[in-house]
This record gives C-alpha cells, structure tokens and sequence, in this order.
C-alpha cells in the first residue's frame, strides 16, 4: 500500500491470546515505526515488560492507564487490551459489541486504493470492486510528485468508477500543506468527494484554522488524533476525528475517542493499519456507534492468518457469538 509517506508490502505481526476460566480472548499487534514499536520483537518485549508487573485482579481500564504511564507502545499494548475485551466478552456470553453497548454494526466500511500511476489504478479499480458489495473508495493521494499527480490519479478513479455505484473519500496523509489543500478540497468537491482526511502533517494542526473557514469538504484528522486528549485543541477546527486501534492502544482509549469526539460535537471514523481479523473485528464491534468506517486491511492479506470479520453487504461484520467474533487460525499458531 503506497501513502504520503511510503510504501509498505507485507506485515508482520504478533497475536496474543488471554486464557483464563476456560475462555481464550485474542487481540494482534500491528507493529509501526510511527507508533513506537517497529518490529514484532519490540512488541513483544514491551509486553513482557508490562506483564512482569502484574496483571491479575486489576480492571481493564486500570491496565490500560498503567500502560500509559509505563509508555508501552500503543501498537504493542492494544493486543493485550483487545484479548481482555474479548475475554471478557466470552465470560459474559455476549458478542462484544453488545457488551460495549452498541448496535449491530450496519455502515460500510471503505476499501482503499492507494498512491498509484493511472494505469495501475485502471487495473485496481475492478479488482477491488468487481464481484464484491464493496459501496465506497477511499483514496489515498499526497503524493510525493505533487498535486498535479494526484489529479491525475483522482481523474483515473473518476473514470474507473463511472459502471459501479461507489462514494469516494479521500485521505491525504499529511501529503499537503495549507494552500495545496485548500486548492485540492475545492477541485475534490466539484467531484463530488464525501470528505477529506488528515490533509495536513501531523504537528501542524494549526493551518486547520485556516482550512476550516470556508471549507469545501469535511475535514476529518487521523494521524493527528491518536488519544481523546487530543481532541480539545483542534475540535473547534475539524468536523470529525478518526481512530485506530493501533494508535490508541485498543477498545479502553477508543471508548474514550468516541465519548470526547461526541462531547464536542464532532463525528467519528475507525480505520485500520495493516491487521488482520482479529484486530478488525475488534475494531469492528464499536462501529454500531460511528459515523464513517474504514476496516479493509485484512481484505487485502494472502493470506488472512485469522478469521471472523467478512464483508456482508459492503458491512464489515463480524459473527454474532461471544466476544469480537475472531480467532487465529490453528495452522498459524507458534
């Protein structure tokens, strides 16, 4: 997948399963270089930091916060904090998105396309979309050859996309700066673009007070929301924010995005980096309550090392059974 900031071609990540009382919850780790553990072996030290001090008796939020003080990378962190969710989902015998208090997940989830030339885009387009239920793109521009370039590729869409009946959102990655964006959310608007994401890098929220005043788009941030005590000091400048589990530390922050977001009148989004299903169908379990949904990342893996969260519908909607509905597959246990 090529963004604003390169380009990635596998992932390597590392599951953890939590068993207790005859119940066995799973969460992953995707490791990021941007989110403080780069590799597999990163994540799994900083984990086995944090379980040496302790894990039994204490609440999941409580975890999570010792984790925060303890600075364990979010990426790593968010497999521990997911397998208890979904440990404790499964005591109760309920799907975790019930235990959490949300609707049957029911909003499409994006599929993305990435930073691409036009003939490559050409060749995307009707394997993303052909035979699928997928409703809308999203695509990912910035690129590092410039605006131009990105028309170019967005032109490509636009004409790849005219036989199917597809939204499509755009996400910059910070591959902007202020005049570039405010040129490319008119052009985008005139083509009828749902919203615009992260447009600018992150550490440079403030240009979002001059791209808010007579916006084209919507402007959603991403990179630059990565817990709920961000939100305060860009809310008055964006109309909504969008979270991931990786970048949070799972489900205990997400709540908090979502509670933050809604307390400040914006909307939200969950996207994904590079999991599996596990991950997303953790992730998956909160989107009753969220406005825009991008969980594609395990749609794009060959193959997908878990199962339980499939596109039903253009519904990224994982099985109604106890906990977040995924597991590792057997075949790919160490």
């Amino acid at each position: 997948m090529a963004i604003s900031r390169g380009v990635r071609y596998d992932s390597y990540n590392l599951f953890v399963s939590y068993e207790k009382d005859g119940h066995i919850g799973w969460g992953e780790a995707a490791p990021g270089n941007s989110e403080g553990a780069a590799t597999p072996e990163a994540v799994q030290e900083a984990l086995e930091k944090f379980i040496a001090t302790g894990i039994e008796g204490f609440s999941i939020q409580t975890l999570y916060d010792r984790a925060r003080e303890m600075q364990i990378p979010p990426c790593a962190y968010v497999a521990l904090d997911t397998a208890f969710w979904d440990w404790t989902a499964k005591k109760a015998q309920l799907p975790l998105r019930e235990l959490l208090g949300f609707s049957i997940p029911h909003t499409p989830t994006s599929v993305t396309i990435g930073i691409n030339p036009p003939e490559i885009v050409k060749e995307r387009v009707p394997l993303l979309l052909n035979g699928t239920t997928v409703q809308s793109l999203k695509i990912k521009l910035g690129s590092p050859d410039g605006i131009e370039a990105d028309k170019m590729m967005f032109n490509q869409v636009v004409e790849s996309t005219k036989k199917y009946k597809v939204k499509l959102r755009v996400d910059a990655n910070g591959g902007w700066d202020v005049t570039q964006a405010q040129h490319m959310m008119q052009w985008l608007a005139e083509r009828r673009v749902d919203y615009i994401e992260q447009p600018l890098k992150e550490g440079e929220e403030e240009g979002l007070k001059t791209l808010f005043k007579g916006r084209a788009l919507p402007i959603y941030v991403d990179e630059s929301c990565r817990f709920s005590q961000n939100i305060p000091g860009f809310a008055a400048h964006v109309d909504g924010v969008n979270m991931k589990l990786m970048k949070c530390g799972g489900i205990t922050e997400a709540l908090r995005i979502i509670a933050t977001a809604r307390a400040h009148g914006l909307k939200t989004m969950i996207g994904c980096m590079s999991e599996s299903s596990v991950a997303i169908a953790a992730a998956a379990a909160l989107t009753g309550g969220i406005d825009h949904i991008d969980l594609d990342s395990h749609y794009n893996l060959a193959p997908d090392p878990s199962e339980g969260a499939p596109m039903i519908n253009g519904v990224t909607l994982p099985p109604e059974i106890p906990g977040h509905g995924a597991h590792l597959k057997e075949e790919f246990y160490a």
